[in-house]
């Protein structure tokens, strides 16, 4: 159950899509000893639902009544202008750190009935799959075939997940090992590797060495986008998010471990504090860039979303309150297809045709009804698919 989605670099929406349809058992909602987490399920569906709908709603609700919790709520699904970290920055880490947790299960469960290299066949051809569907949405934002994704992360996601089920079978002091080389010399080449006109250590919007890197290799296709990419790094970046995806994958192995719940507990949330506390530490001199993924941004929001989904492993394998996340679970369980969908067809418009003149007579509660019925639509189409057992994965 490797990836399932991911976020737009854009902040239009997420990524990841399909290989094909299979049929499979629904994920189970009660029994505690389940292989597959619950919890996973629906903390990726928790983070879908502000992709795919619940921004839009919440400018609904603003325009309909502006105050400070409103505000406050639309500033957080904004994506920072350069530095700086707000909610919205920690949808793309948080898909990352749930690729790496959903690994070992899925491993765990393939190898009852797989060889290692029917194993190794199938992560080749998901991380191809998933790498080709990038190339899909940049051709279809683009109108015209490129390779290259530039405005999600999809291609990211692919890469990301290739490494950490190579690593898989490794020890755990092997794949923290490799996560902080990685994350460690990331920092130590933008701080000490300058560029043509650009002095090392600079982070400064559309003048740093990611920038230069990617102006460098990817100017032709930049000059075909419809506008500006606003500082979004795609060469350089891709390599710190490895890091968060191999945290994931420590932290899905802990989970599949014999210990006790709460040494799991005790992992998850001192994953957490190490990285929040190293992220915010040397964010003075590396600042938290989100559109360079610097290494504080890297720790920082890596250890935002060990939080949210330790909030939701407790609630909902430890504790065992499960029923609410039934909505959530709906849209994670099929998280794949319905951000390939938002991202290729033009979802809003198509329920728009049925709703807009009402919108229209609401006034200022017409933004927020159209929101609301884009994604009771989009919902309802994911009910109907989880009631038939079909789950779309790449």
């Amino acid at each position: 159950m490797p990836p399932d989605s991911l976020p737009a670099k854009n902040g239009n929406a997420p990524a990841v899509a399909l290989a094909g349809a299979e049929k499979t058992e629904s994920p189970p909602l009660a029994a505690p000893e389940a292989a597959r987490l619950v919890s996973l399920d629906a903390f990726r569906g928790f983070i879908m639902f502000w992709i795919i709908g619940g921004e839009a709603i919440a400018d609904g609700l603003q325009a309909l009544t502006r105050n400070p919790l409103t505000t406050a709520l639309v500033y957080e699904l904004r994506h920072s202008p350069w530095q700086g970290l707000r909610f919205y920055d920690c949808i793309w880490p948080s898909f990352m750190l749930m690729v790496g947790i959903s690994i070992p299960f899925s491993l765990a469960k393939r190898s009852l009935t797989q060889t290692s290299r029917q194993l190794r066949w199938h992560a080749l051809q998901r991380t191809a799959v998933l790498f080709l569907l990038g190339s899909v949405r940049e051709s279809v934002f683009l109108s015209s075939p490129y390779l290259i994704e530039l405005s999600s992360a999809l291609q990211p996601i692919a890469i990301a997940y290739l490494v950490a089920f190579l690593l898989a079978r490794t020890s755990a002091k092997v794949q923290a090992l490799v996560a902080a080389l990685i994350l460690a010399g990331y920092a130590l080449l933008l701080a000490f590797v300058p560029a043509p006109g650009i002095a090392a250590g600079t982070y400064a919007l559309n003048h740093n060495l990611v920038n230069a890197v990617d102006v460098a290799l990817l100017r032709e296709h930049w000059m075909r986008w419809p506008y500006a990419p606003e500082g979004w790094g795609t060469i350089l970046s891709t390599l710190p998010t490895v890091s968060t995806t191999l945290l994931g994958l420590l932290i899905g192995e802990a989970l599949r471990s014999g210990r006790t719940v709460r040494a799991k507990l005790r992992f998850l949330g001192g994953a957490a504090l190490v990285c929040l506390v190293a992220g915010y530490a040397i964010s003075p001199v590396v600042p938290i860039v989100m559109k360079m993924w610097t290494a504080s941004y890297g720790l920082v929001s890596a250890g935002w979303a060990c939080l949210m989904f330790l909030v939701f492993y407790v609630i909902v394998d430890v504790w065992g309150y499960r029923k609410w996340t039934f909505p959530l679970v709906i849209i994670g369980s099929n998280a794949v297809f319905i951000y390939m969908l938002t991202s290729v067809l033009p979802v809003y418009h198509l329920v728009g045709i049925f709703t807009e003149g009402i919108a229209a007579a609401l006034g200022p509660g017409g933004p927020l009804f159209s929101a609301t019925c884009v994604l009771v639509a989009e919902w309802l189409l994911l009910f109907w698919m989880y009631r038939r057992k079909l789950f779309l994965r790449a």
